[in-house]
């Protein structure tokens, strides 16, 4: 199917008449992760493009063609209250949020603005971007890698700060005997495909269950020994970078609630931005409780679907940072409302993002309409050809540590990069924009009261 750009219309663009006709899919693979990216087709020529949530599956997407096919794109508050129901957290989201930002994006096209002007304006022209930072070795390389982030003009930095650190360092950890082998092997297992895909034969067994065990039932703690060892890297990271730059920390492992707490402690020195998804972002209460415990900043969210998710959280009045994934949450305005919400309650917003350029120029927007936005993370600063799976933006996207705002219609994106796309596929889906027509008429009794 040819795709238009939104002024090769001959002008003749009718918002009021604008129908989405079909919904098709191209996988690709290591940008970081796979990536579903999404196109919206109408009956005027406009395609407006979206994407599904990393390392997630497009069924969550081509589950609802048959909810919107027919349906006016610029109403898209409309469209998402007829698809939420369909949504849930983490990935379970990421169809109902692909297919909101691909509206928001034909929307701007078909009214000629972009969409952080339909969002009711920006509050800024340049999105401060922070990117994870990985590194092999002791603390003085971590800190060696992000000061080159620095270099780079990066003016925010995160890093991984936990249990992966300590898993081969003898004496730093206490878990029963045989489970953190089988972790390793698991973890070596699942992402054993190219680009970091995601192998499903892993997606069972032991193993499996084992890696997916919450935080507080993993019976893992943290030795005095571990404590110390996480102490001296940060020290060390500090003494590379020094205390001026905002360092966030996370992927601190499932650990139960006690040694999140005394971590925490051993860090509140070192002047963190926030401490990320320490444990499950459920357990309200045990947010509660650390919050209590340390002045350690602590953030979360990239999990959480819908704002009123978010809102025990703030009540609890122990979050600093909400973490939104706009591909998590219900898409644009779904985020724009959470950032609302935070703000109320005292809370900034921060966005996660480690998808392609449609996701992170969905967030973009987001950020700019956003008064109490902090930072974008990006986590494909690293690929070379990131940036050029889309068409239209700036080169380079990232600049001296941020984007700039678009001003052109939709999202900013004029068109996809098909030859690239065609090169970058997923080997299990290896026709890009193959039709769908088996979704057309999926149907059932939607409606949820009698």
């Amino acid at each position: 199917m040819t795709q238009t750009n939104p002024r090769d219309t001959d002008g003749a663009v009718d918002p009021a008449t604008l129908k989405i006709t079909d919904m098709r899919f191209a996988d690709i693979d290591g940008a970081p992760k796979r990536c579903t990216l999404i196109k919206l087709y109408t009956n005027q020529g406009l395609v407006g493009f979206g994407e599904v949530r990393d390392a997630s599956s497009r069924t969550y997407a081509a589950m609802l063609k048959s909810r919107i096919i027919g349906e006016n794109p610029c109403n898209v508050e409309k469209i998402f209250r007829r698809i939420k129901q369909f949504g849930g957290h983490s990935r379970q989201g990421g169809g109902v949020s692909g297919i909101e930002v691909a509206c928001w994006d034909l929307a701007g096209k078909a009214w000629g603005v972009p969409v952080w002007q339909l969002l009711g304006g920006k509050f800024r022209d340049q999105i401060r971007i922070y990117c994870d930072t990985d590194s092999e070795g002791g603390g003085r390389d971590m800190g060696k890698a992000l000061k080159a982030r620095m270099a780079q003009g990066f003016t925010y930095l995160k890093m991984d700060l936990g249990l992966e650190l300590l898993i081969d360092q003898p004496g730093c950890l206490s878990a029963p005997l045989g489970f953190l082998e089988k972790m390793k092997e698991y973890k070596k297992t699942v992402f054993s495909t190219p680009g970091g895909s995601i192998d499903p034969r892993a997606m069972r067994g032991e193993a499996y269950d084992l890696f997916n065990t919450a935080h507080p039932f993993t019976g893992i703690h943290l030795t005095e020994k571990g404590l110390d060892y996480l102490e001296q890297y940060m020290a060390d990271v500090r003494a590379e970078i020094g205390y001026e730059i905002p360092l966030a920390i996370d992927h601190l492992g499932h650990i139960p609630l006690e040694d999140c707490i005394k971590l925490a402690k051993r860090l509140e020195k070192f002047n963190l931005a926030w401490m990320e998804d320490p444990i499950p972002w459920q357990m309200t209460e045990q947010y509660t409780r650390l919050g209590n415990a340390t002045t350690v900043p602590i953030g979360t969210g990239e999990d959480i679907y819908l704002k009123e998710n978010f809102i025990p959280l703030f009540e609890s009045g122990n979050l600093a940072v909400a973490h939104p994934d706009v591909l998590s949450t219900g898409g644009i305005l779904e985020t724009k409302k959470i950032g609302d919400i935070a703000e109320d309650y005292g809370v900034s917003m921060a966005i996660h993002m480690a998808e392609s350029p449609i996701a992170c120029m969905a967030a973009v927007h987001v950020a700019a309409a956003t008064r109490n936005f902090m930072a974008l993370e990006v986590h494909s600063v690293d690929i070379p050809w990131w940036e050029d799976i889309a068409i239209g933006l700036p080169k380079p996207l990232v600049d001296n540590g941020y984007i700039d705002v678009p001003n052109t219609p939709g999202l900013g994106i004029e068109a996809l990069n098909e030859e690239l796309i065609a090169e970058k596929l997923h080997p299990d889906f290896p026709d890009a924009w193959a039709p769908t027509d088996e979704w057309d008429k999926e149907w059932a009794n939607d409606r949820q009261w009698s």
